[in-house]
């Protein structure tokens, strides 16, 4: 099992989560939140006087997936969050020992 992180523009998260559950993904958990990468904010104009936003509004998706869904997942969050344009987001991939679900007590790939 994979845990995914991606953080993407917040205008992109219906396009994501829609491409998502195109693919049987059943459960995701989104958090706002703010960063900055390359750009490092930007500056903006405002009744006449300039100000710099360092931190932009981002949106933050985490999923657990099978290892055999992997690819299709990244795939899919790619195409779905791409504007072409600079701050577009990131895709984390790591390793998940362990799930469980609380309520009935499965493990692993059941619990997903």
């Amino acid at each position: 099992m994979k845990m995914v992180s991606a953080v993407i523009k917040p205008f992109k998260l219906d396009d994501v989560r829609e491409a998502l559950s195109d693919l049987g993904v059943q459960g995701i958990t989104v958090t706002e939140v703010k960063g900055f990468g390359r750009q490092k904010g930007h500056t903006e104009l405002y009744r006449g006087a300039e100000y710099v936003v360092d931190f932009l509004p981002k949106v933050k998706i985490e999923l657990a997936v099978p290892d055999d869904l992997l690819e299709r997942v990244i795939e899919a969050i790619s195409t779905a969050a791409k504007t072409g344009k600079i701050g577009d987001g990131k895709i984390f991939v790591c390793n998940l020992e362990q799930a469980i679900r609380i309520r009935t007590g499965e493990t692993d790939a059941e619990a997903l």
